[in-house]
């Protein structure tokens, strides 16, 4: 019965889904502190809301579209991190401008530590130890032995 790469990946590696939640986590901590950042932002209620409610929507488009595991546009690598950076980053920088500098250092540290650990992880190809036969290296000859994607992730 075949099984989902997915799933195995999780299963066999923790960490790496331990990390993988860490993402989920500081993505959601990057669009609240947009938010929060827009509803100090400018004078009057009207631009308040406008920067509270849009910034971390703009955000969540541009993930949609160009970062999210199933982007409907799929660029490379160099886009997604690029993507990646302007919204996680843009979080890190709105805690600073809402007045917490050391806040915004950690954020920014763990927002780097962790997309460092994932973009490695995705880009490695993952091989169970009865994969390989007869004491060949590399991975095995097709997707049957693999616990994550036989070939280097396309972004």
């Amino acid at each position: 019965m075949p099984t989902d790469p997915d799933v195995t990946l999780f299963t066999e590696r923790p960490w790496f889904a331990a990390n993988e939640l860490l993402a989920f986590v500081v993505e959601l901590v990057a669009l609240a502190c947009l938010s929060w950042w827009g509803f100090t932002v400018g004078q009057g209620r009207l631009l308040h809301v406008l920067f509270g409610v849009g910034t971390p929507l703009l955000a969540v488009v541009l993930w949609a579209l160009f970062a999210a595991p199933k982007a409907r546009l799929r660029p490379g690598s160099p886009v997604v991190l690029l993507v990646k950076a302007v919204v996680l980053g843009g979080g890190a920088a709105a805690v600073h401008g809402v007045g917490h500098p050391v806040a915004a250092v950690v954020m920014a540290i763990v927002v780097v530590a962790n997309t460092a650990i994932a973009e490695i992880c995705r880009r490695t190809v993952l091989v169970r130890p009865e994969a390989t036969h007869g004491g060949a290296s590399g991975p095995a000859a097709g997707p049957e032995g693999a616990t994550g994607p036989t070939a280097t992730a396309p972004d």
